[in-house]
C-alpha cells in the first residue's frame, strides 16, 4: 500500500513540474535551444609574415604572428638602409566560420616616381590576402628602401563589410615613414590607403601595425 501511495505522489509531482514547464517553457526552452544551436563564433584573425633576408634591418615581431579581430598586431619595425638585404612582408586572414565571406583585402608594393634601383622588390602586382579557415599568407613583397632616390608605396584595398586599420609611423627621423607619430588610417570599401616607406641612413625606422574589424 505504501508503495502505491509513493507512486501516486511521484505522479502528482510530475504533473506539477510539467504544468510549471508549460507555463514558463516558452522562454526557458527557447533560451536553452538558442544556446545550443548558436555557439559563440570564432573571430577572424589577421596575420603578418615578416622575415629578414639580410643584416638586422627587420626588427620587432619578426616571423609569423596572428591577431584576433579587433585587436592590433604587434609592431614590426622597418629600418632598411644600405646594408645587405631587405624585409620580406606578406599578409593573411584566418576565417574559420566564414564571417568575412564576400569581403577581400589586397596589398601592393610599388616604387615612387623617380626611384632608382630595386628598393621595392620584383613583386609590384596587386596581391590578394587569403581568407581561409586555416592559416595562409599571400605572395610576399620585399622592402629594401635605402639611400637611393625614391621610396616604396605600400597600398591596401578592401571590399565588403570589413575595415583594415593601418599605422606606419617614425621612431626617429620623421621623413622616413608615412607619419611622424601614430596615426590610424582606415581602409574600407571604396577608400584605399597608401603609406610611404623611405627608410635609409637617417636615424630610426618605421613602426608598422595593422588591425582588422568587421561589421
Amino acid at each position: 500500500m505504501s508503495g502505491l501511495r509513493m507512486t501516486g505522489r511521484l505522479r502528482s509531482l510530475a504533473l506539477v513540474l510539467a504544468a510549471g514547464a508549460f507555463m514558463v517553457g516558452g522562454l526557458s526552452s527557447t533560451a536553452a535551444y538558442a544556446s545550443e544551436a548558436a555557439p559563440l563564433s570564432a573571430e577572424p584573425q589577421l596575420g603578418i609574415q615578416f622575415n629578414p633576408d639580410g643584416e638586422g634591418q627587420c626588427e620587432g615581431r619578426t616571423g609569423e604572428q596572428w591577431a584576433t579581430s579587433p585587436n592590433w598586431t604587434e609592431a614590426i619595425r622597418l629600418d632598411t638602409d644600405n646594408r645587405p638585404g631587405g624585409c620580406q612582408l606578406a599578409f593573411g586572414v584566418t576565417d574559420p566560420d566564414g564571417t568575412l565571406a564576400g569581403s577581400s583585402i589586397s596589398y601592393r608594393l610599388t616604387q615612387s616616381t623617380g626611384s632608382e634601383g630595386h628598393q621595392c622588390g620584383a613583386n609590384s602586382e596587386a596581391n590578394l590576402v587569403p581568407m581561409l579557415p586555416i592559416p595562409a599568407f599571400g605572395n610576399p613583397v620585399r622592402v629594401d628602401a635605402d639611400s637611393q632616390p625614391g621610396w616604396c608605396n605600400l597600398a591596401f584595398t578592401v571590399t565588403g563589410r570589413i575595415v583594415l586599420d593601418v599605422q606606419l609611423y617614425a621612431d626617429g627621423d620623421a621623413g622616413q615613414c608615412s607619419d611622424a607619430t601614430p596615426v590610424t588610417h582606415s581602409v574600407f570599401a571604396g577608400s584605399p590607403v597608401t603609406v610611404k616607406i623611405d627608410t635609409d641612413g637617417r636615424s630610426g625606422g618605421c613602426q608598422f601595425l595593422l588591425r582588422l574589424r568587421h561589421f
